[in-house]
C-alpha cells in the first residue's frame, strides 16, 4: 500500500516567489485585457506594466531578510537576491515610461511587448533569487527568449540582425552554462551551489579536471551575459539595432543579474590560482579594450555600448576581490550607473527621429549633436551632465561608485587593478568629453532645434528630471545607500 504524505505549506514559504508571481501574473493579465478590450488605449498597458512592477518592488521592499532557503530549497532569501531584484525592478519602472513618446513606434502598440517585458523581468528575478543551477538556468532562458523577441519587434533590418546576434550569443551562454552545471554535478553530485561548495572543499577540489572544466564553461557563460571581453563581440551591434529604451535597459538589468550569479558561482572556486588569474586578466582586458575602441566610434549609442562593457568590467572586479566592501561597492556602483545611463539613453530616445537626417546608418551620430547648445541649451546641459558623470568627474554620481570600488581594490591588496581602473577612467574621459565638444564648441548643422525634442512627452521629461537630480545630488545619498546595502548583504556573508 502506497504511503501518502503532505508537505506543510509553511515549509514551502510560497511568499518567497510572490515578487516573480506578481510580474508573471501582470504579463498574463495584459494579454487577457487585450483579448477583452481590443480598442483599448495602448497607454493602458504601460500603466499596467508599471503597476505590477511597482507591486513587486513594494513586496520586496518590505520582505524580511532571514537568510533561509525556501520553495523546496530552490529560492535563496538573502541580501544579494533582494538587492538584485530591487535594481532590476527600479530600472524597469524608470525605463518603461520611455515608451510614452510622441512618435509611437509600432512595437509599443502591441500589448505582447509589455507582457514579454514583464516575463523578462520575472526571468531576471529568478536568476538572482536562487543558488540552484537549474533555477538560474530557467530564469536565464526565460529572460533571454523574451529579450530576443523584444529586440526583433523594432522591425528594422538592424533590429533583426541584432536579435539574431543576441540569440546566438545567448545560445552559446546557455550551452556553456548547461555544460558547466553538468560537470559540477559530476564532480559533486549536487546542483545547489552550497552543496557543491561543501563537497568540493571536503575533497580539496578533486577531481581537478572536472572542476577546472566547469569553471571554464561558467566563465564563458557569465562572460557572454556580462559582455566581458572576448565574449562582447556583437554587443555594440545589439545596442545599435535596439531602440534606445531597450538598449538602456539592457545596459543595466541583464548585467546586474549576471553579476549576482557570478558572485554566487565564482565564490566557490575563485581561490583556485588558475581561475583567479583568468578572471583577473579578463577584467583588466574588459576595462581597457572597449575603452580604446570607444575612442574611434562615430555613433553615440555605439560609444555608450562600449562604455557599458567597460563599466561591466569595473563592476566585475568586485567578484574577483570578494568580501563585504567589494560587494557593497558593486551594488553602489550599479545603482549610481543605473540613473546615469537612464538619463543619457532617455535623452537619445527624446531626440530619436524616424528620418535619417544626419547619417544614413547611425541614428545618433556625433554630428547630430553639433551646436546643440545654440539650438536647445537645456538638452545640451543635461546631456553634458550625464557625460561628466559617466566619465567619473566629481561630484557626479558614477564618481562615488568608482572611488569606493577602487578603495575596495586597494584595501584588499589589488594595487595593479586599482591602477588600471584609474588609467581607464582617464581614457574614458576623452570620448565622453568628445560629445560635449560637439555640443558646445561646434556649429549646428540644422537651424530647427525642435527636432531634438519631438519625443519629449511629460513622462519622458519626468524620467530625465529624476535622473538629472540623482546624478547631481548623489553625494548626499551615497552614505544612506551604503548603509542600506550593508544592511542587506551583511547577513549574507556571515
Amino acid at each position: 500500500m502506497l504511503e501518502t504524505f503532505s508537505i506543510p505549506l509553511e515549509s514551502l514559504n510560497i511568499f518567497s516567489i510572490f515578487p516573480m508571481l506578481i510580474t508573471i501574473v501582470g504579463g498574463l493579465l495584459i494579454l487577457v485585457v487585450d483579448m477583452c478590450l481590443k480598442n483599448a488605449n495602448k497607454q493602458l498597458y504601460t500603466m499596467l506594466t508599471i503597476l505590477f512592477l511597482g507591486l513587486s518592488l513594494g513586496y520586496i521592499t518590505f520582505f524580511s531578510i532571514n537568510g533561509e532557503r525556501a520553495f523546496f530549497d530552490l529560492i535563496a532569501i538573502d541580501g544579494f537576491s533582494l538587492l538584485g531584484q530591487m535594481i532590476i525592478l527600479v530600472s524597469a519602472i524608470l525605463f518603461v515610461p520611455l515608451t510614452l513618446s510622441y512618435n509611437r513606434f509600432h512595437e509599443f502598440a502591441y500589448p505582447e511587448y509589455y507582457a514579454l517585458f514583464l516575463f523578462m523581468c520575472a526571468g531576471f528575478q529568478f536568476m538572482v533569487s536562487s543558488d540552484h543551477l537549474i533555477v538560474i538556468f530557467l530564469g536565464l532562458e526565460t529572460a533571454s527568449l523574451a529579450l530576443y523577441t523584444l529586440i526583433a519587434m523594432h522591425n528594422r533590418a538592424t533590429a533583426f540582425e541584432a536579435a539574431i546576434k543576441y540569440f546566438t550569443m545567448g545560445s552559446l551562454s546557455a550551452g556553456c552554462f548547461a555544460f558547466g552545471s553538468m560537470l559540477f554535478y559530476a564532480a559533486s553530485g549536487h546542483l545547489d551551489l552550497e552543496g557543491i561548495r561543501n563537497v568540493l572543499e571536503a575533497h580539496d577540489y578533486e577531481p581537478f579536471y572536472l572542476v577546472l572544466s566547469g569553471a571554464v564553461f561558467f566563465i564563458a557563460s557569465i562572460g557572454f551575459k556580462a559582455s566581458l571581453v572576448p565574449f562582447h563581440t556583437w554587443t555594440p551591434d545589439v545596442y545599435e539595432g535596439s531602440n534606445s529604451f531597450l538598449a538602456g535597459f539592457m545596459s543595466i538589468a541583464p548585467k546586474i543579474a549576471a553579476l549576482v550569479v557570478a558572485i554566487r558561482i565564482f565564490s566557490i572556486f575563485v581561490e583556485i590560482i588558475w581561475v583567479h588569474s583568468v578572471l583577473y586578466l579578463l577584467i583588466v582586458i574588459t576595462m581597457t579594450l572597449p575603452n580604446l575602441v570607444a575612442l574611434v566610434q562615430k555613433d553615440v549609442k555605439r560609444m555608450l555600448a562600449y562604455s557599458s562593457i567597460s563599466h561591466a568590467g569595473f563592476a566585475f572586479s568586485a567578484v574577483l576581490i570578494g568580501g563585504m566592501q567589494a560587494y557593497s561597492a558593486l551594488f553602489l556602483y550599479w545603482i549610481l550607473f543605473l540613473f546615469t545611463n537612464l538619463g543619457i539613453f532617455a535623452m537619445l530616445w527624446i531626440s530619436r527621429t524616424k528620418e535619417q537626417i544626419w547619417d544614413k546608418r547611425y541614428d545618433h551620430s556625433y554630428e547630430k549633436f553639433s551646436g546643440l547648445i545654440k539650438l536647445c541649451p537645456l538638452a545640451a546641459v543635461i546631456m553634458g551632465l550625464f557625460m561628466l558623470s559617466l566619465a567619473g568627474i566629481p561630484p557626479f554620481s558614477v564618481f562615488w561608485g568608482k572611488v569606493y570600488l577602487m578603495s575596495a581594490a586597494i584595501n584588499n591588496g589589488y594595487l595593479f587593478l586599482a591602477f588600471v581602473m584609474a588609467i581607464n577612467s582617464a581614457i574614458a574621459a576623452y570620448y565622453y568629453l568628445k560629445l560635449i565638444v560637439y555640443m558646445f564648441l561646434k556649429d549646428p548643422l540644422i537651424s530647427d532645434g525642435n527636432v531634438y525634442l519631438q519625443n519629449a512627452t511629460l513622462p519622458l521629461k519626468i524620467v530625465v528630471g529624476i535622473a538629472t537630480l540623482y546624478v547631481c545630488l548623489s553625494a548626499f545619498v551615497v552614505d544612506g545607500l551604503l548603509f542600506g546595502i550593508y544592511g542587506y548583504i551583511g547577513g549574507s556573508l556571515m
